[in-house]
């Protein structure tokens, strides 16, 4: 079914796509960021995909360049930041920043998965508001998160981080430590920013430590 499903996908967008992959009967559809309001309205309204489940920015600027050794018992569970395709070089292809869309047919039982690329210098993609109403917040948190625009959003503008944040959580080169930190001051009655005071660390060492769920069967 899913192989019917891909290839009438790819006849139907055949100029609006730059790749479709079914992997695990799971279909990805790659598309040109000019083109998605026009591929979104006709999976919503030819497919029946009216259900936007999720919507999350993706940062690229790192991928599959942050690998290490791990011991053998893991390495193929654990591919520790490699791209799967044995690659050890970040992207530098010019797009560093994505979107993926979430799909549900509720009419279908299907799932399907929409990726844009977007250019480093200019994250910029339309809203798809006007498509699935559910995408305001998930574009408004893609936003505070990851600082990619939505053109078109009816209010764009931060929802997790406050009016004062400065940067985006979730963009790799971001400091773990942030930017500023933040308290009550008692004499002026608000909330005031400082530079951060505590020293860089590193939280998450890069181990994987002795533990029998990782241990082969020597048998």
């Amino acid at each position: 079914m899913m192989q019917t499903l891909k290839a009438k996908l790819e006849q139907d967008f055949s100029e609006a796509l730059l790749d479709c992959e079914l992997v695990r009967d799971e279909i990805t559809l790659h598309v040109a960021a000019e083109h998605l309001i026009n591929v979104c309205t006709t999976l919503r309204d030819d497919y029946q995909f009216e259900q936007l489940m999720d919507l999350a920015g993706v940062d690229y600027s790192e991928y599959g360049g942050s690998s290490w050794e791990t011991k053998q018992s893991t390495e193929f569970g654990f591919s520790r930041a490699v791209d799967g395709l044995g690659h050890a070089e970040p992207v530098t292809d010019g797009y560093r920043f994505a979107v993926v869309y979430q799909l549900r047919s509720i009419k279908h039982n299907q799932r399907l998965r929409l990726k844009v690329r977007l250019a480093a210098e200019q994250p910029l993609v339309d809203s798809v508001t006007s498509v699935w109403a559910s995408a305001d917040w998930y574009e408004r948190e893609a936003f505070d998160m990851f600082g990619i625009l939505f053109e078109g959003h009816p209010d764009l503008r931060r929802i997790l981080t406050d009016y004062g944040f400065v940067g985006h959580p979730f963009r790799k080169d971001f400091p773990l430590i942030g930017n500023v930190e933040m308290r009550y001051d008692e004499d002026k009655k608000r909330v005031v920013y400082e530079p951060v005071s505590i020293e860089p660390r590193t939280l998450v060492p890069r181990v994987i430590r002795d533990d029998n769920r990782y241990l082969r069967d020597e048998k």
